[in-house]
């Protein structure tokens, strides 16, 4: 995984010390089955462990944006808990988000909660000790992020909605390496592959009108498919919808901002 260093030690600055191990072995045996699954057997594209850490660094770079605009997580504006505790849940379910697909892309989420639930019990355990409390509030909120990652159920919590959007930036053309390469054939679902395949770079960063900024550049103008048919639906059921602006072009070519 290219940046795999900098992806944890953005993590353990992000949490103040407080790391979600990238290297279980439970959770490296999962994530990368998953990805034979999505990509051999069913011919999607990547959702193995290079995609689920980058939907890591993903929110992790998401969650500072907003904490240094001021803007609080659920856990914190309720009271609960801190920005620390948000994040945690968030990472925790980042890493767990697509280990359903280990069984079949079907109701994957509903899977990756079940088979994630005794290794969040184990990870919430190792972060929070005896502290019951807080054990059921972060296990709870990783869960509604897994869970709520397709865009396909109603979230409530900003921590969920971040996951949301973390899980859909990741389009650029790498993640469809793979599928073009294996498949020689059209078939249906094809769109998205070659849209993807024409996104460049997607960039984080703070925003001018919105507090965060995600800007997109492509290749070709397929790439707006990949925006406003995937990322759209996935925005339009986020709670962090209000936040975000979204600048998009194809190279050469005049940009055009959304939201």
């Amino acid at each position: 995984f290219i940046g795999e260093k900098n992806t944890q030690k953005a993590v353990s600055a992000a949490g103040n010390g407080r790391q979600i191990h990238f290297n279980d072995p439970e959770i490296k045996e999962l994530q990368d089955y998953a990805n034979i699954v999505s990509i051999k057997r069913l011919g999607y594209n990547d959702h193995g462990p290079v995609h689920m850490k980058k939907v890591a660094l993903n929110a992790i770079k998401m969650a500072e944006i907003l904490r240094d605009k001021g803007i609080k997580f659920n856990l914190e504006n309720e009271e609960i808990g801190t920005f620390d505790d948000s994040l945690t849940a968030v990472l925790t379910a980042a890493l767990l988000h697509d280990i359903g697909m280990t069984v079949g892309r079907s109701d994957h989420e509903k899977m990756s909660a079940i088979i994630g639930l005794p290794i969040i019990d184990r990870i919430m355990s190792h972060v929070y000790g005896n502290n019951m409390m807080m054990k059921t509030v972060v296990r709870s909120l990783a869960l509604e992020c897994i869970s709520g990652h397709m865009g396909n159920r109603v979230i409530h919590s900003l921590e969920a909605g971040l996951l949301l959007i973390a899980d859909g930036l990741d389009m650029e053309k790498g993640r469809a390496r793979i599928p073009l390469m294996i498949e020689t054939e059209s078939r249906v679902g094809d769109i998205h592959k070659y849209s993807a395949s024409a996104i460049e770079k997607v960039k984080i960063s703070s925003g001018d009108d919105k507090p965060i900024r995600i800007s997109i550049s492509m290749s070709e103008s397929v790439g707006f498919f990949q925006i406003e048919e995937v990322l759209f639906s996935k925005l339009n059921a986020s709670t962090l919808k209000p936040f975000i602006e979204i600048h998009a072009g194809v190279a050469g070519e005049k940009e055009k901002k959304y939201l």
